[in-house]
């Protein structure tokens, strides 16, 4: 089959399932699919696809439109520049998470690194937020700790994939369980949906994002409490934590931190203006 027809062929499946921006979906199933780069598709849109291909992106194409995720039948996304793997035990990075890098990233540039900076990403999952952090501060250390043991595989993945393996490394802890060491930040992604509304996201979160990474308790506030109750005897004189956060709960989170003597510091709104990430330091 030719290249466009196939596209042409794939363009429908999604179309008739009902994807608004079904040409844009389709050409990236399909390109990334067959490894074909968008410049040699456009000089060469005849180009022949060989039968078995062909049959892997259609197979792809109609679980795209049962509403699998794209990136999921890839296997890999893109964050903040890093090609990063997915595995059915791992969050899709998603780019409001860009407000949590950069929260972090602001809070450790100029830092004094005479000890080197050491960052503790609790709930590393892909690696996502540690990796961007080290590829943004190339001076900085970072361990990533989940209760995923398949998870951290992944993130080490990541890690070697983006030649950032020898300042990355992994613990399997729940939270701070196990941890030794002080950090000059401690930050995380942390489950934040109350497990009573997980049923109502999204089918191509529910159904394909880890509940683990997702439920974050009846109120969703359960890995703040978690966080927030240890955080400070893990932290460097200076050091801060920055968390990500759901819609609306900035308050809740803001207290729940103080009442373990961390106080609130810059913030950082996602793409949709939407407060994303805190910043907490003690008060010394």
């Amino acid at each position: 089959m030719r290249l466009d027809t196939l596209l042409a062929h794939v363009r429908q499946v999604l179309a008739n399932a009902g994807i608004a921006d079904h040409r844009s979906e389709a050409r990236k199933l399909t390109l990334e699919t067959l490894s074909i780069e968008p410049s040699s598709w456009l000089s060469d849109p005849d180009q022949a696809v060989d039968e078995a291909m062909c049959r892997t992106v259609m197979e792809r194409a109609n679980r795209l439109a049962e509403g699998v995720p794209l990136h999921r039948l890839l296997g890999w996304r893109e964050f903040h520049g890093l090609h990063l793997r997915l595995s059915a035990e791992t969050l899709e990075p998603r780019d409001d998470t860009e407000a949590l890098v950069e929260l972090g990233v602001a809070a450790l540039r100029g830092h004094d690194e005479r000890e080197g900076v050491r960052i503790l990403d609790l709930g590393t999952g892909t690696g996502a937020v540690a990796l961007a952090l080290l590829a943004e501060l190339p001076e900085a250390h970072a361990l990533g700790v989940d209760l995923s043991e398949e998870a951290l595989r992944i993130a080490e993945r990541n890690a070697a994939i983006n030649k950032l393996e020898r300042r990355f490394s992994t613990q399997q802890a729940d939270w701070f369980d196990g941890l030794d060491g002080l950090f000059d930040l401690i930050v995380s992604n942390p489950p934040y949906i109350e497990s009573n509304a997980i049923e109502e996201l999204d089918r191509t979160v529910r159904d394909h994002d880890p509940h683990l990474a997702l439920d974050g308790g009846v109120d969703g506030l359960a890995a703040y409490r978690a966080i927030a109750a240890e955080a400070a005897a893990y932290l460097r004189p200076g050091g801060v934590v920055a968390v990500e956060i759901g819609r609306g709960q900035a308050d809740d989170v803001e207290h729940i931190f103080a009442k373990s003597g961390l106080h609130r510091g810059d913030i950082r709104r996602d793409m949709n203006g939407i407060l994303r990430a805190l910043l907490f330091k003690t008060s010394g």
